[in-house]
């Protein structure tokens, strides 16, 4: 009689496409991908080489086979829309490196790093060789950008409405007393100083509700500048949500962040198909954001995440789910908020989770839709781990594991055996040893 075990190893060896570095490795998924509006493309941790090189090798061919015209990316969205403005061959900077300047807040890896600096050279040689409606945009989705989007806000304003530019400035005045996003949450909440709650949505809708004002006739490029500026407003409002929630429990906070992305997906969406784009998203961000959440732990918390709202606002068959997974390595991390870069070890996943189920097929690298009997023998939750820009391996399994089922959280997943840090642009990266400890 065959083992649990054994049928399961042996499930997964069929069902699998073991990768080896050739063309053929993503026709599965770009097959896939067709019909599709919204494709997740993971990440098991924030500092893995390998899954940033994959996330453009496989966007490339999206973009380029499958009609895809939208890279959206777990970061602020002034900071990316910088790096859009370089690919679509309207901004100042010269070159892609120049074009990253705004990427200052920790942890700057996760975006200046050599994989993503090949990936915004390609698009912009992409962009360079098709007119302006055939170009394929890069923005971000996160909104811990709360101060600049509002500099953004006014300096929009100011081009095109000076009285509202004075009122938006009397709206955000609340917000810039210190500039410590933080601290004006907890002194919101405490009664210490006024909240601006009411003034920044009101700033939204204003934006929203004079944008026909705003773009006449000007065509694409006043629309574009019109969604910049709406879009900042949008993260403005719900960043302040955000530090004020994130003195109600973690739950509160997560929910509205990735609330946030989630409407920015979809803003994104009505945007590219208003202005003669096809709207189809390819999207990078953690698996933690990306895998349904009703299909881990974090239901139970109550907490929700880009990749079940999506889903559900969507439709199922809109989206396409692909996680990525590592059993060991080195990651480029950092040991505590703001500190530095480092290439860490990291150590062989736990027993019972999935990573040491993949290794032990000995396939190595392989890719697999979650479908049929594999997803039937996969169903039942296992550990799962997640690297974000810190890494504390002394505590790997209380910091880095929670239970999920894969099969329920995507529709396909990639695994390494082994991966490499993604090497930082312009931060040392300092080797910490063959195996954090």
């Amino acid at each position: 009689m065959v083992s649990g075990i054994a049928r399961t190893l042996g499930t997964l060896r069929s069902a699998a496409l073991r990768l080896d570095g050739a063309g053929s490795d993503y026709d599965l998924l770009v097959e896939a991908a067709r019909g599709r509006s919204f494709v997740l493309l993971g990440e098991a941790t924030h500092g893995t080489r390998e899954f940033y090189r994959m996330r453009a090798d496989i966007t490339r061919r999206l973009i380029e086979e499958g009609g895809f015209d939208t890279v959206a990316v777990e970061a602020d969205w002034p900071d990316a829309y910088r790096l859009h403005r370089y690919v679509s061959g309207d901004a100042a900077d010269t070159t892609a490196m120049d074009a990253f300047g705004d990427f200052s807040r920790f942890p700057r890896w996760m975006w200046r790093n050599e994989e993503v600096l090949r990936f915004i050279a390609w698009l912009r040689a992409h962009n360079d060789a098709r007119g302006p409606d055939a170009h394929a945009g890069f923005y971000g989705l996160d909104m811990y950008s709360m101060y600049r989007s509002a500099e953004a806000v006014i300096a929009y304003l100011e081009r095109v409405d000076s009285t509202q530019a004075g009122i938006a400035r009397r709206q955000y005045a609340a917000l810039d007393h210190v500039r410590e996003p933080e601290r004006y949450g907890y002194e919101a909440v405490s009664g210490l100083r006024p909240d601006c709650r009411d003034a920044v949505r009101e700033r939204l809708v204003e934006l929203i509700r004079r944008r026909s004002d705003y773009i006449a006739d000007d065509g694409r490029a006043a629309a574009d500048a019109h969604f910049f500026a709406q879009q900042n407003a949008h993260v403005v409002a719900s960043a302040e949500a955000y530090y004020r929630e994130t003195f109600a429990g973690r739950a509160a906070s997560w929910n509205r962040r990735d609330e946030h992305m989630t409407e920015t997906l979809l803003a994104l969406q009505r945007h590219q198909r208003e202005t003669n784009r096809m709207g189809r998203i390819v999207v990078w961000a953690h698996n933690s954001h990306l895998g349904d959440a009703r299909a881990t732990e974090m239901a139970r918390a109550g907490e929700w995440n880009v990749g079940q709202l999506i889903r559900e606002r969507a439709g199922r068959e809109a989206v396409l789910s692909v996680g990525f997974t590592t059993y060991t390595g080195t990651v480029t991390a950092a040991r505590q908020w703001n500190g530095a870069a480092e290439r860490r070890g990291v150590l062989p996943a736990l027993a019972d989770s999935y990573e040491d189920l993949f290794r032990r097929s000995g396939l190595e690298a392989f890719y697999v839709p979650l479908s049929g009997e594999v997803a039937e023998v996969l169903r039942e939750p296992r550990l799962e781990r997640a690297i974000g820009v810190l890494y504390l391996p002394e505590t790997e399994y209380a910091s880095h594991y929670f239970a999920a089922s894969l099969p329920l959280q995507f529709d396909a997943v990639f695994h390494l055996d082994e991966t490499e840090a993604v090497e930082p642009l312009d931060e040392a990266g300092t080797d910490s040893g063959a195996l954090a400890a």
